[in-house]
């Protein structure tokens, strides 16, 4: 045979072989590829019929462009976008959803009565008028809207005075745009020579309340160093302004005082003048590199991936619309504007345990040398903390599977914003036992129960800091309200003298981390058992009593005491305990939580033994003290910086309730815990073995 033929022939054959192989791994490995686990849908499902829930839900885009369209019917032609508005004009500042009172609210959930009537409730700046003031409307019903009614005065006790309305984005852009071109060049030398100032290297920070009494609106405003892709509250520079811009035309607008390294100037042609002769000590400050100490771009080369939490028979709960059920939990939740995250009709087993749970305010009041900072104490709920809910990072903010929800929200602009994930539910792992007994005494056993919980969280970037919130269900009937804060800290000018370490620690070559409180309060309308509940506290004193068998010896024996508490009868007018109207206005406020307390009797009035119960509301503040450090630079941790409430069961069931819980395991001395007929967990393996039906990463709110 020829020599060319039989080599052909062998080339031939080795492409067969080596096809062949091919063929047959790539069939062996396809085959060995773990399945994939149930599919996790991971946004809210649309609404399939018409339900109950829908009482709670926010507003959507459709609802709020109709009550915006109505709104500018019967207002008129005068009516300005409030992204344009100046002070002297009327706009529309906020829409959002009006809930319904309770008692028509339990009628047609529990009774099947007819749902109360959706409406709106509509703030609106009035400054085009001889009296400017703000004026709130309810616009109803939805989704076709045919009225509006005027509630200030029902709801405040009077009209609202201007002064108190927050501060709309053009009013702020327009301070900043009067320092910028009136102000600050009263002193370009000064600015250029101590700051490296170019005409965008610094930006503003608001302290709130605006002035020392009502009626002002007078802001101290410090400036920072501005770098892109950075934290400017590190970086302030020493110079603050007190900017007064109570008057309706912005040129009537100017700078009352100045104040820099302790002192006190008329206006920065003074700082100007006294810099020129010499007579200025100051410090100079050079700007942040962009991959500094405030930066939070990675300091290393990226590393393994954190752990995964992933659900190999899928989700064990639910979400459709605001809706969430899983086995043991139902509740739907809201996202105000303002107050932000809240959660209705919340239900164990079918049984309402509350009707309400809601973040009402969030505080913050800060101590320091310079007038910014001592001055500032934030109501952030004036800010909006819904209308500051970002979107959710999945991975980072939420476990990588969570079901992210989208919220619609009109505020500061006349058109719907869209804010994208801004809700995650999802099935925290705990990573710790609920309960758990290894018996070893009579008899040989283990029985035990991982712990678990039900969450929906949302995120308030108001500022500098955000705040994580949550709301916790967990399987043996307990419900917890917590909140994480992290961000970044504020901070002021270091001016060197022992006397500003008295206000917190230095952070930086001339920064202080300044002194603050956190308090968040929430509202807690339980149900328990039916709509009358009464609150008793229990707590335990020791008290000295003889011993039975040997009366000449004492024994210091623990013993209940019954008190009650200062909770409130739950009142439609008393639905808040906070508004967006303090903010501006601390000092003659239209309503006062305090007034809330008004010695009235919670437990109702006794006649003939019986007990009259009251439907009542726990008012709640969680809080914390933060004395800054260098390890919140660039950020503050969420590790340590926690507080809530828990809300157990207490002699409210026969047993514990996550006895029936479905993740149990129990097995005994003699069984065979390996296999699943006996331990479930001995599953895990062959489950896991699927491959995690994950979405892909993607972000929308940047």
């Amino acid at each position: 045979m020829n020599l060319k033929v039989v080599l052909v022939f062998l080339a031939l054959s080795l492409i067969t072989v080596f096809a062949l192989a091919y063929v047959l791994l790539t069939s062996q490995r396809s085959s060995s590829q773990p399945p994939h686990c149930p599919s996790v849908s991971y946004s809210a499902q649309p609404w399939t019929h018409p339900g109950q829930s829908q009482l709670f839900a926010d507003l959507s885009r459709e609802e709020l462009t109709a009550v915006m369209s109505f709104l500018t019917q019967k207002l008129g032609p005068g009516l300005v976008d409030a992204a344009q508005a100046q002070p002297s004009d009327n706009c529309v500042f906020s829409v959002e959803l009006e809930l319904p009172p309770k008692a028509a609210a339990l009628a047609h959930l529990d009774r099947g009565s007819p749902p109360p009537a959706r409406e709106a409730l509509a703030i609106v700046f009035f400054g085009g008028q001889p009296q400017p003031n703000v004026t709130e409307l309810l616009v109803g019903p939805l989704p076709h809207p045919s009225y509006l009614r005027d509630v200030t005065v029902e709801r405040h006790g009077g009209p609202l005075p201007y002064h108190r309305r927050p501060v709309l984005g053009t009013e702020s852009a327009q301070m900043w745009k009067h320092l910028k071109e009136v102000e600050l060049p009263k002193a370009p030398v000064f600015l250029a020579s101590v700051f490296n100032y170019n005409g965008s290297t610094l930006a503003a920070l608001h302290a709130t309340p605006r002035g020392l009494r009502s009626g002002d609106r007078a802001t101290w405003i410090a400036l920072y160093h501005n770098i892109s892709g950075v934290g400017i509250f590190l970086h302030p520079v020493g110079l603050e302004l007190l900017l007064d811009h109570r008057a309706l035309d912005p040129a009537r607008w100017a700078v009352q005082q100045v104040f820099y390294l302790g002192h006190y100037y008329a206006d920065l042609g003074q700082l100007e003048w006294e810099f020129k002769a010499g007579r200025l000590e100051v410090v100079r400050v050079p700007l942040p590199l962009p991959d500094g100490a405030s930066s939070l771009r990675s300091r290393v080369s990226p590393g393994p991936l954190p752990p995964l939490q992933f659900s190999p028979q899928g989700s064990r709960y639910s979400v459709q619309g605001n809706l969430v059920a899983s086995s043991l939990w139902t509740f739907t939740f809201g996202h105000g504007v303002f107050s932000g995250m809240r959660i209705f009709d919340v239900r164990f087993k079918g049984e309402r345990v509350a009707y309400e749970v809601s973040v009402q305010e969030c505080v913050s009041i800060y101590g320091a040398d310079s007038p910014k900072t001592m001055m500032t104490r934030y109501l952030d709920s004036s800010y909006g903390l819904g209308h500051h809910s970002r979107g959710l990072v999945r991975g980072v903010d939420c476990p990588y599977q969570s079901t992210m929800v989208d919220i619609h929200v009109l505020v500061g602009k006349g058109a719907v914003q869209l804010l994208p994930g801004a809700v995650c539910v999802f099935e925290e792992a705990q990573g710790l036992p609920l309960r758990r007994h290894h018996g070893h005494l009579q008899s040989h056993f283990y029985g035990g129960l991982a712990g678990s919980a039900l969450v929906v969280r949302s995120v308030s970037s108001v500022g500098n800091y955000d705040y994580i919130w949550d709301f916790v269900l967990h399987p043996n009937g307990a419900l917890e309200g917590r909140v994480h804060a992290t961000g970044y800290i504020n901070t002021a000018f270091l001016s060197g003298g022992e006397e500003s370490l008295l206000f917190g620690n230095r952070v930086g070559e001339r920064v202080l981390g300044a002194v603050h409180t956190h308090a968040f309060h929430f509202k807690l309308d339980l149900d328990v058992a039916g709509l009358k509940n009464w609150v008793v506290a229990e707590d335990v004193v020791f008290k000295p009593v003889a011993a039975p068998w040997s009366p000449e010896h004492q024994l210091q024996r623990p013993q209940l005491t019954r008190y009650q508490l200062v909770v409130t009868r739950r009142k439609e007018e008393e639905s808040q305990s906070s508004s967006i109207y303090y903010q501006n206005d601390i000092w003659t406020p239209t309503a006062a939580f305090a007034d809330f307390i008004n010695n009235e009797t919670l437990l109702g009035e006794s006649l003939q033994f019986f007990l009259f119960l009251q439907d009542l509301v726990a008012w709640v503040t969680a809080s914390f003290l933060h004395i800054p450090h260098a390890e919140d630079v660039p950020n503050t941790v969420t590790l340590g910086n926690r507080v809530g409430f828990l809300l157990r069961p207490y002699n409210f069931f026969d047993e514990d309730p996550s006895i029936f819980s479905p993740g149990s395991v129990y097995f005994e001395k003699g069984q065979d815990a390996g296999l699943c007929s006996v331990n479930h967990v001995a599953c895990i393996p062959h489950l896991a073995a699927c491959v995690p039906d994950l979405p892909p990463f993607s972000y929308q709110d940047l």
